[in-house]
């Protein structure tokens, strides 16, 4: 068993936490699908198929691959973690007194394994059979007491490993609140993270996983837009120079638009100082450095905006951080940017896994030296997410210094 902890968006990869699309994500309609942030209804066993191959060559690179369903029925095989995951499940507004009371009793009940089924793929109104109420008798068929979770296929958004800490993040979008509550289960009483330590929380300021970048040992970049605020950069920020892992927190404005709705779906690292990037906005981007006052360690400093790979190499302590486009010219690079073309993920220096798709993005980056491991996502994709995405590493080598 590896020990927990990551430096930096490139070390050797050696284990990841991944999630198979199961059936939360056939609970998807065309009344719910907008709702809970998909653009398209995926063929599920399709989907399934392309993400065994993709944990499959993960494996072939000799990466340890945990499922988080796994890890949720073994960590809930506690009584305390049961206990905590059914009020958090039935803490909405919506129930009412009869179907919370019985709900409670249901799930109270089931073996763990039946309950990670019921809390990720949801409890229907037409599914229960008893606490019938004023509730269940307004309420249509097809509502959802308890909503499926099927953005849980981004494992990246709902945790990050900064160094040896995991950093539980605080989704902002209320159909996916609670994928971080389950996620903050797994690393409280799973036996395997038992001696890991805790920073943010899913109560605090929103951070979403796919805006952190660990660019280099002691530097992080992280978008604001959409997604995470500013109050939750700032948090997250005192919380690592605190911890003393790292010494520059790069602050970086993203378009809030739906497809740039985190910073990995604008760039990702395939090397120490190589980054794939989507070429129509790259040259906009811009980032503030944030770094601790040495004399009041309550007092942040912040710096001017610079030019975000300016930035970036000078915080890493290169001469330049090297840009590769997404695409061959600016419709080709929307297109593949639409398609996750740069939300590649490292699983080692100059080595990444990509969507095949992404014909004019793979090319480039196979010019610039990068071995691109080719995976299907033609159904993986409906949800707007790559590689990067769909994986949250939970270790990997330090880079050398």
């Amino acid at each position: 068993m590896t020990t927990p902890g990551a430096d930096s968006e490139v070390g050797r990869l050696r284990t990841v936490m991944l999630h198979r699309p199961g059936p939360e994500l056939s609970r998807l309609t065309p009344r719910n699908n907008d709702r809970l942030l998909f653009d398209a209804i995926p063929w599920v066993a399709r989907a399934q198929e392309e993400h065994d191959a993709f944990a499959q060559a993960l494996r072939d690179r000799d990466v340890e691959v945990l499922y988080l369903t796994e890890l949720l029925t073994e960590a809930l095989g506690a009584d305390e973690a049961r206990a905590v995951a059914i009020d958090t499940a039935l803490a909405g507004l919506d129930l009412g007194h009869t179907m919370r009371g019985y709900l409670s009793g249901m799930l109270s009940e089931a073996a763990p394994e039946e309950l990670t089924t019921y809390l990720t793929a949801g409890i229907r109104n037409d599914e229960v059979r008893g606490g019938f109420g004023l509730v269940t008798s307004l309420l249509p068929h097809e509502a959802f007491l308890v909503d499926p979770l099927p953005n849980l296929l981004f494992t990246r958004d709902s945790s990050v490993w900064v160094r040896d800490h995991v950093a539980i993040t605080s989704l902002a979008m209320p159909a996916r609140k609670r994928e971080t509550q389950l996620t903050e289960l797994i690393y409280t009483h799973h036996p395997r993270f038992a001696e890991s330590t805790r920073i943010h929380g899913h109560h605090f300021e929103h951070v979403e996983g796919g805006d952190v970048l660990l660019l280099a040992p002691g530097v992080l970049a992280v978008g604001v837009g959409e997604r995470t605020t500013p109050a939750g950069v700032e948090r997250l920020a005192r919380q690592v120079f605190g911890e003393g892992l790292a010494h520059t927190v790069l602050a970086v404005p993203i378009a809030q638009e739906r497809a740039t709705m985190h910073l990995d779906t604008i760039c990702t690292m395939v090397d120490v100082d190589q980054m794939i990037v989507f070429e129509n906005v790259a040259d906009s981007l811009v980032a503030h450095a944030v770094t601790a006052d040495g004399s009041d360690p309550e007092r942040l400093l912040v710096a001017e905006p610079r030019p975000f790979l300016e930035a970036a190499a000078e915080a890493m302590g290169y001469d330049a951080v090297h840009r590769i486009d997404t695409g061959l010219d600016p419709v080709t690079a929307e297109r593949e940017q639409w398609d996750d073309g740069n939300n590649t993920l490292a699983i080692a220096p100059r080595v990444a896994v990509a969507y095949e798709r992404n014909d004019a993005t793979n090319a480039r980056l196979e010019e610039a030296g990068i071995e691109v491991v080719k995976i299907a996502g033609s159904e993986l994709g409906s949800g707007r997410g790559g590689p990067r995405c769909m994986s949250c590493p939970i270790a990997r080598d330090p880079l050398p210094a």
